[in-house]
């Protein structure tokens, strides 16, 4: 998988993706990110990228950037490839929607707006898909990529080191898209609360019982 991340703040993903999971992904060579600085296709001396809406108060970023990047990312690759787009106004993000992407995405590009958002004939030019990662607006459109791509990257093959991570995830498919059941670990009973015996007893189908029975 390959990911284009265009942005205003690169920097803004140096410590997600120099920690972890993310970061081990990387060193494994399990999936490639590119980052290209928005403001270094700006027409303006001072690299400005956004301008006050019409009839509005606040900031957009202009079309003219942003177009310039995008081709220059398909000039890039030699075709040209998906564009995504985080926006708090339109359709929300679940599980099966994270796994469909994984599967349809090989190499796509991802923009961070900002301020208040991207000029929308960029969105009519290009098609792009938008997601929302939950019905709120937060100051960083950065974030809003980061927790998109650690839903995407994770489904990638070995990127997680065992596999029932993913199929006993919250949401799964395995469970119906319902929340995981509770988990325990050392010690046996902390504050007279004492574990389920029947995580003692090894016997799998009463456990995958007690899982099930015991969704959220």
């Amino acid at each position: 998988m390959k990911i284009h991340i265009i942005t205003i703040f690169p920097e803004s993903f140096e410590s997600y993706f120099s920690s972890s999971i993310i970061w081990k992904a990387l060193k494994k060579w399990l999936f490639d990110v590119y980052f290209y600085k928005l403001n270094n296709f700006s027409t303006n001396k001072t690299k400005r990228v956004d301008d006050k809406a019409y009839w509005m108060h606040w900031q957009v970023i202009c079309a003219e950037p942003l177009k310039k990047a995008i081709d220059h990312i398909f000039d890039k690759v030699w075709k040209k490839i998906p564009i995504l787009y985080t926006s708090p106004s339109w359709e929300l993000l679940n599980q099966k929607k994270i796994e469909d992407f994984h599967k349809d995405l090989k190499e796509f590009i991802v923009i961070c707006g900002h301020y208040e958002g991207i000029d929308e004939r960029i969105i009519k030019i290009y098609d792009i898909k938008k997601v929302s990662i939950w019905e709120y607006v937060i100051s960083s459109w950065e974030l809003a990529s980061m927790v998109f791509i650690d839903g995407l990257v994770r489904h990638i093959p070995w990127v997680l080191w065992n596999k029932k991570s993913l199929e006993e995830d919250s949401f799964s498919k395995k469970f119906s898209r319902q929340k995981e059941y509770p988990l325990y670990t050392k010690p046996k009973e902390f504050h007279w609360l004492i574990v389920p015996e029947v995580l003692f007893w090894w016997n799998h189908k009463e456990i995958e019982k007690w899982k099930i029975n015991n969704l959220f």
